[in-house]
């Protein structure tokens, strides 16, 4: 075994240990900032970076190559001769620097990968809930870790939710639970963990052109399930999702959960008339089954779509899969709120709701949102990471008033207007100067909007065509939609 395959404890010998770190985003730099608290010996790779990292990289001596330097690969890092690469998830598997290292022998991680190596540096271990699908996911992470800090345990989210999982390693207090949101890139990459709890909520159309095609998107999603130890909760309206479970090695006696916005059968939880039930993890469970909570308690969260009460139902079994009583599971759902930019009312006036989902950056998402409103002013368009929108265009075409394109590949989503919804009347924005989008959006929906219509940013694409990320494109549409009514 090599040194790299000796190392699986925060208090093992990394000193020296040579390590190569791609990119340095959010997640690069806590690897980085980890690695060197250990005593590696490590140099960073970055074409992109902020100025501050770049700062604290040097108050940390870590050497750094940015820039045209770092890209394709660089000489720098061959000469190196790394032990290890861990990469930002975003470096797709067929890029020149992956194909090196595999042929080189060197193992490829990613954040996570480190992070199960070093979870036990504060006391013991915390459990690891592991969450991901095409829509949903942070949500449900952050909806199950409100119910287990209700119920007493230290608990938090992390992962692809935007709080890197290196920094819970680390985190002096330590935790008792920590809620894992992981990508399909992240997984894609990742070796073996053994989580308490995994679901995957969803499997859609999602970055195909990262993945190479449909089936090894789904395959990566499937890796959640690897080495349960005790739920496997999947979606009951998504076969696929229940295949995975079937196809995954798990621990002996890890149980396969399911949620459902219907009524619940044996070993699941879902909903009966208002009421949140569960039939997995009761005694009684073949004819009887526990309310967790009403449709009351989950308006408190914001906007009731069929959407929002799978998250609720997904997170309640994972929860519930710690034996979490149910007044925590009701007390955590009604102090939870949405993320900004999920589903978000953002103004009202004249009897036209405005509603942000920048967040639904594939279709699947926009979807959720879609089938939630009865006549929709539709805002689409951005970069569509090679999904077709046409399946879309065509299912919702009956509830649509009117749609305005953005993003700089419109052409794609103007076709599938054109093919699916013909008889539909469509503004394109075309202008080239990003802070004229939204308030172009605005004006275009003021003119098709009518009473009791929904305006709805639910892009069904990636935003950093235009945007800064989703969160700028939400925000800026919250902005034109507020100035309209003036």
């Amino acid at each position: 075994m090599t040194r790299v395959g000796e190392l699986n404890s925060w208090h093992g010998d990394w000193r020296g240990l040579k390590v190569a770190v791609l990119g340095l985003g959010v997640t690069g730099f806590s690897v980085a900032d980890t690695l060197a608290e250990l005593g590696c010996d490590l140099v960073v790779f970055a074409e992109r970076a902020d100025a501050e990292q770049l700062d604290i990289l040097d108050v940390l001596e870590v050497r750094h190559v940015t820039g045209s330097a770092a890209a394709g690969l660089p000489s720098e890092l061959v000469d190196f001769a790394p032990e290890l690469l861990v990469t930002s998830p975003g470096v797709p598997p067929d890029s020149e620097i992956i194909a090196w290292a595999k042929g080189q022998g060197i193992p490829v991680w990613v954040d996570i990968d480190l992070a199960w190596r070093l979870r036990d540096k504060v006391g013991e271990p915390a459990e690891w809930v592991c969450v991901t699908g095409t829509n949903g996911k942070t949500t449900t992470v952050q909806l199950t870790t409100s119910i287990l800090r209700e119920a007493g345990l230290r608990a938090e989210s992390c992962g692809n939710i935007g709080t890197p999982i290196l920094d819970c390693i680390r985190a002096p207090e330590g935790f008792d639970v920590l809620v894992v949101e992981l990508s399909s890139f992240q997984l894609h990459y990742l070796g073996e963990i053994w989580p308490y709890a995994s679901a995957v909520l969803n499997i859609d159309h999602d970055h195909l052109d990262w993945h190479g095609g449909f089936e090894a998107y789904r395959l990566a999603k499937g890796k959640v399930y690897q080495n349960t130890k005790v739920a496997c909760v999947y979606n009951v309206g998504d076969t696929q999702t229940e295949q995975l479970v079937a196809d995954a090695e798990v621990v002996e006696g890890a149980r396969a959960i399911g949620f459902t916005v219907g009524a619940p059968s044996l070993s699941q939880l879902g909903f009966v008339s208002d009421i949140l039930c569960d039939r997995a993890f009761i005694e009684e469970r073949r004819d009887q089954a526990q309310e967790l909570a009403t449709l009351d308690d989950i308006a408190q969260i914001g906007v009731i779509t069929p959407h929002l009460l799978s998250n609720v139902a997904a997170a309640s079994a994972l929860a519930r899969s710690f034996g979490i009583p149910a007044d925590s599971v009701r007390s955590g759902i009604r102090n939870f709120r949405l993320d900004r930019h999920r589903i978000e009312v953002v103004f009202e006036h004249n009897d036209v709701t405005w509603i942000d989902d920048s967040k639904a950056t594939n279709p699947h998402a926009a979807a959720a949102s879609l089938a939630s409103f009865e006549s929709i002013v539709w805002v689409v368009g951005g970069l569509l990471k090679g999904v077709d929108v046409a399946p879309l265009v065509a299912k919702y075409a009956h509830r649509l008033r009117g749609v305005i394109v953005i993003g700089k590949e419109r052409e794609l989503v103007l076709d599938a207007l054109r093919a699916e919804a013909p008889n539909v009347p469509v503004i394109e924005i075309t202008t080239e100067h990003n802070d004229e989008v939204m308030p172009q959006v605005a004006s275009g929906a003021l003119a098709f909007a009518q009473a009791g219509d929904v305006v709805l940013l639910a892009p069904a694409a990636a935003s950093m065509d235009q945007f800064k990320d989703y969160a700028d494109r939400g925000f800026k549409f919250a902005e034109a939609a507020k100035a309209s009514g003036e």
